[in-house]
């Protein structure tokens, strides 16, 4: 099943917004089988979303539109669609009395203005927003679906999940089942990757194919299948799933599609072990990636983002005379950072990073993208130098899934916790 997704508002086209939704639709359609084709993002404007919508309609069976729902009069989706799909604007009591429950979970009071979503085209079937106010609606046209969803990513998320999805599959049933594997590699460009699994991957069945996926630090290789014989197919992509993490080896992080972030806590846990994390130029954002895992905090205590030299020496204890003789970005500082995170928060293991993000702050040996890494663990302090190309934010990216990588090959290397 091919799937076109329309995205509406201007304020995606000025770069003010960001559109998330259509990655997570994909996301959650990918599972099923379903493909996205194209992706159009378009103004607030009945012509284009009108345009827009033609265009999905030759290659899709199902359109997926997001945003321009809301009740202002800049948000035109509805009575466009109402045009589109004819009909008229019709008051519908369903969605006035699921929209006040939402306002009295919010704690606030339903005003004239957000009353008015409980307009909707006559030609539609409502789904009922459980998480929002824009009414999610339902139009067929020709055997074709158009379905609506909010630009607020949240309720894309939660409703595409509980409501949409459920339906389509309903709606359109297939005999095929998909299955997807992941690997997730370290230790190779994509191009060598390639050349080192050439044999393997020429020797896949024609029903399993293979998406090489990089990420910052790591490719990610996903193997998807498809094949009306499940068990067959679940079979043969466990098979070659085995033999591609046995070719690997060592190299292999993961075998399957876990965050960077959430496999260093789970080996953390693994073996009863706590972490913090001292931050010069990567300013904290080790700590939010681990932080934005449920369930964190029974390995990770906290974090000192130590950008300047006073925090450095006097948070964690690093010493006036090695930033003297080495300078911020270096070994010795980096590894006293660690040191000092472990004494001052309590922990088993640490990572520090102090580097040049840039753009400016180059010195002699010293370019934009250099970084010192260090990790410390029960066992020892391991530490290095990198240099990462791009821009600052890319910088700081490449710094903390180095940095998390490293701190996950090494506390492999110490022994599993055990309950006697």
């Amino acid at each position: 099943m091919q799937v076109s997704i329309v995205v509406i508002g201007k304020e995606l086209l000025l770069g003010q917004v960001i559109d998330t939704n259509s990655s997570d639709i994909s996301h959650r359609l990918d599972p099923l089988g379903w493909q996205v084709g194209d992706i159009q993002t378009v103004d607030d404007d009945a012509y284009q979303i009108t345009r827009a919508i033609d265009r999905a309609f030759e290659s899709s069976d199902v359109v997926i539109t997001t945003g321009g729902l809301g009740p202002t009069k800049d948000d035109i989706t509805k009575q466009t669609l109402c045009n589109y799909f004819g009909g008229e604007l019709v008051h519908d009591a369903s969605v006035l009395e699921t929209v006040k429950r939402v306002i009295a979970r919010r704690g606030l009071e339903l005003n004239d203005l957000t009353a008015k979503q409980a307009m909707v085209p006559s030609s539609c079937r409502v789904i009922q927003n459980e998480v929002g106010t824009a009414p999610i609606m339902w139009f067929e046209r020709d055997g074709k679906v158009l379905v609506t969803l909010p630009g607020v990513p949240f309720e894309t998320r939660e409703m595409l999940d509980r409501q949409v999805i459920p339906q389509l599959i309903k709606r359109f049933p297939s005999k095929m089942n998909y299955e997807h594997r992941t690997v997730m590699v370290v230790g190779y460009s994509e191009s060598l990757l390639a050349m080192k699994i050439e044999e393997w991957e020429n020797s896949l069945p024609p029903y399993l194919h293979l998406a090489y996926l990089p990420k910052p630090g790591l490719v990610r290789l996903r193997i998807d299948g498809a094949h009306t014989d499940n068990p067959l197919l679940i079979s043969e992509i466990n098979h070659y799933h085995s033999m591609l993490c046995n070719l690997l080896g060592e190299n292999v992080l993961c075998n399957a599609d876990i965050p960077v972030e959430e496999i260093l806590l789970q080996e953390l846990e693994a073996r009863g072990l706590s972490i913090a994390t001292a931050e010069s130029c990567t300013g904290g954002n080790i700590a939010h990636l681990l932080t934005s895992v449920p369930g964190s905090s029974k390995v990770f205590n906290g974090s000192v983002v130590a950008y300047s030299n006073e925090v450095k020496e006097h948070l964690l204890g690093v010493n006036a005379d090695t930033l003297a003789a080495h300078g911020a970005v270096s070994i010795p500082v980096v590894e006293e950072m660690a040191t000092g995170a472990c004494k001052a928060l309590g922990t088993d293991c640490a990572i520090a990073t102090s580097g040049i993000a840039g753009p400016s702050g180059a010195t002699d040996g010293k370019p934009v993208g250099t970084v010192c890494i260090a990790i410390k663990t029960p066992e020892e302090i391991f530490s290095f130098t990198h240099h990462f190309p791009g821009n600052r934010q890319r910088v700081i990216i490449r710094a903390s899934m180095t940095a998390m990588i490293a701190a996950i090959e090494k506390i492999r290397a110490l022994p599993r916790y055990s309950v006697e």
